[in-house]
């Protein structure tokens, strides 16, 4: 069995032009200062890092891996939540996804799509040069505003949605495959891939592709009422990377799943900072080391009420205590009588095997 990595911390709600949080370095001492051993890095960051330069040069990247050594620290896995996000984008949320893209392909749909292809190509490389072997990002959304099918769906409309998905990001994990990366989807509202029957109709559309792959957030999971255990039992030969947020569910006599449009602190369903929600981290983390999680456990922090430095100070010691460093013998080793087949068949009443000579 494998003992899971960490604690890691996702940088990308903590980046400002503020010191310590504007370099990478600067919010690398900060991390391992509250205890983290590793950083998940938001590819689109300048301030953090240089994607194309990253793609392009190993030595590059081994400044960066050489610079956060001597820290104690390690990258966990690159992100491209948002270019991922770009793959894919409906026609009705084109202006606001327009901010996640350079100015220069805004009101340009086609464009933007097509930069963002080469921002996970690139993503890809630079995670082969950091000898990387996972990589964070959302599936981006065709179907997504037919969720819930009033007015009733046309007929073949889901099916064609994932065809262009699967058609759109086939090419793009097979550069994954050809740099030896599995791409660890999150599995999230507002993506066509959020839950477990919407990523086997993705991995059907790309070919049971083996760098199609899983980030595992159970925040997502509570707010959906999916059950988030089982979910592992089912899919974890295809959880590549793990983020660790909790999230609490209380509806009342006004709202519930849909959260009557409100701001994330009055809704029901919200996310919140580690120990402060309902999530079962110690059923999650025992899930994990069952079946040899091979990669990092991953602060993402997003609370409605707490501030973002508390929430991360206090994540990675309850990260910490959630690791289960996995034992390399059985409990009950002590009392083993070793193996002998003789005395097997005599506790069960069946006679010895005749003698070979003599028949």
């Amino acid at each position: 069995m494998k003992t899971i990595k960490g604690p890691g911390i996702f940088l990308a709600q903590f980046v400002s032009d503020t010191a310590p949080f504007n370099s990478l370095e600067g919010i690398a001492d900060w991390a391992s200062g509250l205890g983290y051993k590793g950083l998940q890095i938001p590819s689109w960051d300048a301030r953090l890092f240089d994607l194309e330069r990253a793609a392009s040069s190993a030595t590059y990247c081994d400044e960066i891996t050489g610079m956060l050594a001597d820290k104690g620290l390690a990258i966990t896995e690159l992100s491209t939540h948002l270019q991922g996000q770009l793959v894919a984008v409906h026609p009705a949320f084109d202006a606001q996804f327009d901010g996640f893209a350079p100015a220069a392909v805004h009101g340009n749909p086609v464009a933007r799509q097509q930069w963002a292809v080469g921002q996970l190509g690139f993503v890809a490389k630079a995670s082969r040069n950091l000898g990387l072997t996972a990589h964070a990002s959302f599936s981006g959304a065709l179907a997504w505003p037919y969720f819930y099918p009033w007015p009733a769906r046309p007929a073949g409309l889901v099916e064609d949605a994932f065809d262009e998905l699967g058609r759109r990001w086939k090419p793009i994990l097979d550069v994954f495959d050809d740099n030896g990366v599995d791409v660890g989807f999150e599995i999230h509202p507002g993506e066509d891939l959020h839950d477990g029957v919407t990523f086997e109709m993705f991995l059907d559309r790309v070919g049971n592709h083996p760098r199609a792959n899983i980030l595992y957030d159970p925040s997502h999971f509570v707010l959906q009422h999916l059950d988030y255990l089982q979910f592992i039992d089912i899919y974890h030969e295809r959880i590549r990377c793990f983020h660790v947020k909790d999230a609490e569910f209380r509806p009342n006599g006004c709202s519930g799943v849909y959260g009557g449009y409100q701001s994330w602190v009055d809704r029901p369903g919200r996310f919140r900072s580690l120990g402060d929600g309902q999530v079962d981290f110690s059923a999650i983390f025992s899930k994990m080391a069952q079946y040899d999680f091979p990669g990092w456990a991953v602060l993402e922090w997003e609370c409605a009420l707490k501030h973002p430095e508390q929430g991360a100070a206090e994540g990675a010691p309850f990260i910490d205590r959630h690791i289960i460093r996995v034992t390399d013998h059985a409990f009950d080793d002590f009392a083993a009588a070793g193996a002998d087949r003789a005395l097997n068949r005599t506790l069960m009443g069946i006679a010895a095997k005749p003698d070979a000579a003599a028949s």
